[in-house]
């Protein structure tokens, strides 16, 4: 008789599955309210900018920018559904999703110009809290697989 050895899964990848497929949600929502359009989502998200303004800086992004958003943004999404399907496949979209994301914000921080209004310290801070949850993810798909908790 054959037996399957298989690490049983610890309580923390619910927690960090749940908690990343949350944060993946908002991304897909934000990005999705954005590609719409939607003046109104845009003047609730950013309150100190002109919503037409933003939409033209966000019109403005280079073609690989545009496609890192969506590659962070769904790679992520998809990700958190993997890891919480303890699938193997989970370091593979995260490892997608940070390429957008250093497509997309790399292009944010580096060369953008700066959006008008959008100068108070959440919207400073927001980009690089992206980049560390998106290393984060990265890293603990990988770990989870390596200990055998994603098959």
């Amino acid at each position: 008789m054959q037996q399957v050895v298989s690490a049983r899964t610890p309580a923390h990848l619910w927690i960090v599955g749940i908690l990343s497929f949350l944060w993946s949600c908002f991304g897909a929502y934000d990005y999705t309210m954005s590609h719409m359009r939607d003046v109104k989502y845009i003047a609730s998200a950013m309150p100190n900018v002109d919503p037409n303004a933003a939409l033209a800086w966000m019109d403005a992004f280079p073609m690989y920018a545009k496609i890192g958003w969506g590659l962070g943004v769904w790679g992520g999404l998809l990700g958190a559904i993997l890891l919480l399907m303890r699938s193997r496949y989970a370091v593979w979209a995260f490892a997608v999703s940070m390429i957008g994301i250093v497509l997309s914000i790399g292009y944010q921080i580096a060369a953008a110009p700066p959006l008008a209004g959008a100068d108070t310290s959440t919207d400073k801070v927001i980009p690089y809290v992206v980049i560390v949850i998106g290393l984060f993810l990265l890293w603990y798909s990988w770990s989870m697989e390596k200990k055998g908790v994603l098959r």
